[in-house]
């Protein structure tokens, strides 16, 4: 993140309050300018000018309820080219009619993206683009840090700069072609303003002396693995693994991986090739039959016959013969002495989010507590601003030097004897 000294803040600050002051609250469709990006060319000239600033605005639409892998279907984009203050252009770009792998290229450089809510946006252009921003602002994870807790674009464009965007069609089929106006601005609306909405939230940011803790959410962020399942773990997400014996869970860990595999290659939910209810009700009876595999519950005609039958048995003979994973372990498992802990931390910690104006779910889930109580190496609560944050309560808590009170309607940390 950029340093901001005070008196460049102070002008920005002012700049803001004037076109805060001026703007109308509602914004009618129609009132954007955009380009239309649908040939190479185009694409190559808007790529160009974007290799020349210093940060840039980036949204996605994509769908994915039928196909494995998210499907791209528009990406918007929106800066402010050099030697043009106070101009902005904003495209939007059709990836059904151009590739956009020479985005690779932006995400490289240096230049700055600012997104809002990027996780799922960044799953998909990992599978689109082949990388991510390596620099990146997100706005909602920003908000949480200066008192907005987790923020839609419409709560923080109504916070902020005093907008709120018309309301478009949340069911719009963005693969479909043309778009209609409508959809393009109400597409357009989500980088619009989100240039002015960082220089805001970097001022508040800076002013709170959170912005490296930002910069370090950020970072957590892009570190983060992609969404979806390694397709030997795939067997995890099933409901009643924990409760499979020892050669059912080996069964089910195969079938689950060969699921996997096989929605990755045809590109199609996994549940399109076979329903949770089959790969429970195979690893119970291990077939090794046609037949014996037509019994198994949750498995139809399409299963039973043909090479996806033969693919299914082949899965099944190579979980009997492979060691049975262990059972997996609940989210919550803790020794049972800690779990009151779990509860008296979680108190604590949610309390110490509304103090500071920091979204609680930034800064500790119920799952980091438990990972910090259970001393896991990673335990987001043991290292960098949350430490810092925290403190020593939780041990002091745990350890029984402290505890909670309840004063003037909030919970207070105390000593204990």
């Amino acid at each position: 993140m950029v340093t901001i000294r005070s008196r460049v803040a102070d002008m920005a600050r002012s700049g803001v309050r004037k076109k805060r002051e001026s703007r109308p609250a509602q914004i009618a469709p129609g009132e954007i300018v955009y380009q239309w990006v649908d040939t190479q060319e185009h694409f190559d000239d808007v790529l160009s000018e974007l290799l020349d600033v210093d940060r840039y605005a980036l949204d996605t639409e994509f769908h994915r309820e039928r196909t494995y892998w998210p499907k791209l279907a528009l990406v918007q984009v929106a800066w402010q080219p050099d030697g043009r203050d106070g101009i902005q252009e904003l495209a939007l770009i059709d990836p059904l009619a151009v590739d956009i792998s020479g985005f690779s290229r932006l995400f490289a450089s240096e230049s700055l993206c600012v997104i809002h809510a990027a996780q799922q946006d960044l799953d998909v252009l990992t599978h689109a683009v082949g990388s991510v921003p390596r620099r990146m602002f997100d706005t909602q994870l920003a908000a949480g840090f200066v008192g907005y807790g987790n923020p839609s674009l419409v709560a923080l464009l109504q916070g902020e700069i005093n907008i709120t965007p018309a309301k478009g069609d949340r069911l719009t089929d963005w693969l479909r072609r043309p778009l209609t106006e409508n959809q393009c601005q109400y597409a357009a609306i989500d980088v619009e303003y989100l240039l002015e909405v960082h220089d805001l939230l970097e001022i508040k940011l800076e002013d709170a002396g959170r912005g490296q803790w930002a910069v370090d959410a950020f970072e957590e962020l892009l570190n983060r693995p992609v969404s979806g399942a390694k397709p030997e773990e795939a067997w995890l997400r099933l409901k009643d693994s924990r409760s499979l014996r020892p050669g059912a869970r080996a069964v089910a860990q195969s079938v689950a991986a060969w699921r996997e595999r096989r929605a990755m290659r045809v590109d199609i939910p996994v549940r399109q090739v076979l329903p949770d209810l089959a790969i429970l009700g195979v690893s119970q009876r291990s077939p090794s039959t046609l037949k014996e595999l037509s019994q198994a519950r949750g498995i139809d005609d399409r299963h039973s016959k043909g090479a996806i039958a033969e693919e299914l048995l082949e899965a099944v003979r190579d979980g009997k013969g492979n060691e049975p994973p262990d059972a997996p372990a609940s989210p919550d498992d803790l020794d049972r002495n800690l779990r009151p802990a779990v509860t008296l931390v979680s108190a604590w910690v949610s309390q110490l989010a509304r103090d500071e104006k920091i979204d609680t779910v930034l800064l500790g889930t119920r799952g980091d507590i438990v990972a910090f109580l259970r001393g896991d190496d990673d335990a987001k609560l043991a290292h960098g601003w949350r430490a810092a944050m925290l403190g020593d309560g939780i041990q002091e808590l745990v350890a029984g030097k402290a505890g909670l009170t309840f004063e003037a309607g909030r919970l207070k940390l105390i000593s204990v004897g």
